[in-house]
Order: C-alpha cells, then structure tokens, then sequence
C-alpha cells in the first residue's frame, strides 16, 4: 500500500479561525512578539493552503488539548531501531536508544500532521532518517557531541511538504538525513 501525495485543500474559515486563536494565544503567553504576530497574522489571513497556515504557526507551542496523543516514543538499549512502510507518524516522536542503530524511513509514511517533531536522544551509534522528497527539514535544535550531521537540503521542496524538525542530542554517533528519491 503506498502513500498517495495529498492534493492541496482550500483553506476553510475554521483553518484560518484556529490558527488565528493560536497565534493570539502564543502572543498572550509571550511566545512571540507583537511585530511577529501581525506579521504571522497577515500570513495566516494571506494563506490559500494548510501548508502556509502550517509554516505561519510551525514554531508555536501545541495548545495542551492538541499535544494529547501525539506523542510516540521509540526506545531500546541496544540493538536496532526501525520503523519504514506506510506507517503514521505522530506529531512528535522521540527516538531513544543507548547504543545501537537507529533508521526511521519516512519516504513512504503517513503524515496527519504538517509539522512533525522527532527528538534524538542516542548514545553510540549511526541514525539514518529519509524524509520524504519534498519535505523540508529544520536541524537547527540538534546537537552532535563526536561527529557531524550530514545532510544536504534539497534545492527544491514542495511548498506543501510536511515539515520535518529534528532536535536532541547525538553522542558518538553520526545523523545522516536524505531526501527520498522518489
């Protein structure tokens, strides 16, 4: 079974009201400043797809009632860690493992949500994530200890891809990303 690319919805005036409610609460909590919210409020009314409305309040704290249930961990002490196939993947996912491998396929996974967290917390080992072609992906918030990140963004995403942030800790370890091929 493989994962069809959803087409791009119009943007319902429920979309726009519920995003317009979190960024006023985010200001009202100081999560952003007033020049930010008029600028993310004019995106918001702006947007024509849920990928701008996505990208407007990406960086915004999950209202509590929205977080409930979207969080997976997947942990082992050792051995591998696996996940590929058309499997969901929740709002945030936090990887943890002492020593071993890690390889979370995304290519052909199940997006509910257009903005996914996976949180890294390994030891020793390699990681290897594969998002899905258009994705785009934030590493900003992860920090390696031993060796580098390798990942090159791709030139091109899709404006309607899922956004992929990976944040956490890697150890003795290398985090390689890839963009899927096809």
């Amino acid at each position: 079974m493989t994962a069809q690319p959803e087409t791009p919805r119009p943007v319902g005036e429920d979309d726009r009201d519920a995003a317009v409610r979190r960024l006023r609460e985010a200001y009202a909590q100081g999560h952003v400043s007033h020049e930010e919210l008029d600028e993310r409020l004019d995106q918001v009314l702006a947007a024509t797809t849920h990928g701008e409305i996505a990208r407007a309040v990406a960086s915004l704290p999950l209202p509590p009632e929205e977080d409930a249930g979207r969080t997976a961990t997947i942990g082992a002490a050792s051995g591998r860690i696996q996940r590929r196939g058309a499997w969901k993947v929740p709002r945030t996912l936090r990887v943890e493992s002492a020593f071993g491998r890690v390889r979370l396929d995304l290519s052909r996974a199940v997006f509910e949500h257009p903005v996914v967290d996976i949180e890294l917390r390994l030891g020793t080992g390699r990681a290897v994530i594969t998002v899905p072609r258009d994705a785009i992906v934030d590493v900003e918030d992860l920090r390696t200890v031993w060796k580098d990140l390798r990942y090159r963004p791709r030139t091109r995403s899709g404006p309607d891809g899922p956004t992929v942030r990976i944040s956490g800790a890697m150890g003795m370890g290398r985090l390689t990303i890839r963009h899927a091929r096809r």
